[in-house]
């Protein structure tokens, strides 16, 4: 009977996931520069797929997935695609093989940090089941490849040390990839997670850009102290002090020491080491909400292009696109813009949340956030 409760609440939170309505920064008259796309997240990019398998179950499991395919879950297409460590107290898997192969070769899979070893190890056995191979390193009856799996840390909230996510909740996040509306918040691998003192999670968003390219991103956001939380160019974690949290985590909640996953997209033609600066663009983006890349911090981004198909499967010298370096501009700033959005997104689709040991974070308050903005004279409603 425990067991059936246990998958019944994991299944009741898969569909409220899916089913959010909540409004985002833009509707609730948070400042933001640039034009987003018509979903305004990561799956404007023509071909990305996001799934997510969250976790919620009893009183201590609050973790789970996500996955994003570049090319969506049925394409076996790498991308041109680099990465970038602002500060690395954190893992991602696999980015050896990215930056001596300049191709990100299947999904971008985030999780919590005791997890990533079986999400990468499901990937595979996905892979062998469904007789599917990568896109690179294939051979007469075989293939090998290094899944991308990155991660932060969900102790607070989840019993991180349960290891709850099994191979099949891997699976699940992976078939269930789409290109629609992504759901924010607490779901898939930010179900746990804690983002300047408030709930974090999961957030996303795009922009257009000139010569008609779209640039989206999505956060795994876990990183900040309250009192460093700008919104706007607001104090916002000043402005709503809140309450201290409990007495074991006041450090962790006071100094910059959580973590950040970065995925950044575009349908612009970049190669590799463009792909790379792209990447770095992230952390000003983070940078405009206020973190500074802490000690403690896992700040790990990874951006890719999807244009050039097919180049991973060429047999002979071919002719490949590439923006000049003059053309650039919009890209990064595009990048920039949807990171900031893509982050206060994530706390404005999070929900209060009770965890582990009792512990308890509280989502950013709409109401409170517009009351600040409003006494700055920075809420556009």
């Amino acid at each position: 009977m425990r067991l059936l409760q246990v998958v019944l609440l994991v299944a009741m939170c898969s569909v409220s996931a899916d089913s959010q309505t909540k409004p985002r920064a833009r509707e609730l008259g948070v400042p933001l520069e640039g034009a987003s796309g018509p979903l305004n997240a990561i799956t404007d990019v023509p071909g990305v797929e996001v799934g997510h398998r969250t976790l919620i179950a009893g009183d201590s499991v609050r973790t789970g997935v996500t996955a994003v395919w570049p090319r969506g879950k049925q394409s076996s297409d790498p991308v041109f695609g680099g990465f970038f460590s602002q500060n690395g107290n954190g893992d991602m898997t696999g980015t050896h093989w990215l930056e001596e192969s300049g191709f990100l070769d299947g999904p971008v899979m985030i999780t919590n940090t005791h997890s990533v070893g079986v999400v990468r190890d499901a990937y595979l056995a996905w892979l062998v089941k469904n007789k599917r191979s990568p896109g690179t390193n294939v051979f007469d009856g075989g293939f090998y490849t290094y899944p991308v799996v990155a991660e932060t840390y969900d102790g607070f909230l989840n019993d991180i040390n349960g290891f709850h996510v099994k191979p099949e909740d891997v699976a699940a996040a992976l078939e269930a990839a789409s290109s629609g509306r992504v759901p924010e918040g607490n779901v898939g691998g930010g179900t746990g997670m804690v983002c300047y003192g408030f709930k974090g999670g999961i957030g996303t968003s795009s922009r257009k850009v000139a010569g008609g390219f779209t640039v989206g991103v999505l956060v795994q956001c876990n990183c900040g102290s309250r009192r460093q939380l700008r919104v706007g160019g607001v104090p916002v974690g000043q402005e709503i002090p809140g309450d201290t949290p409990v007495a074991s985590a006041q450090h962790a909640f006071r100094d910059d020491t959580g973590s950040i996953i970065i995925v950044v997209a575009t349908d612009a033609p970049l190669l590799p080491h463009q792909t790379k600066r792209l990447a770095r663009r992230a952390t000003m983006g983070l940078a405009r909400t206020g973190s500074t890349s802490g000690n403690g911090s896992g700040d790990i981004f990874i951006a890719f292009s999807t244009a050039n198909p097919q180049a991973a499967a060429a047999k002979a010298p071919m002719n490949v696109s590439m923006m000049p370096n003059d053309g650039l501009n919009a890209v990064f700033e595009g990048a920039v813009q949807a990171t900031e959005e893509a982050i206060i997104n994530a706390m404005l689709g999070a929900e209060n949340m009770t965890g582990f040991a009792g512990h308890k974070i509280s989502a950013l308050p709409h109401d409170r956030l517009q009351e600040v903005l409003k006494k700055y004279n920075r809420l556009q409603k």
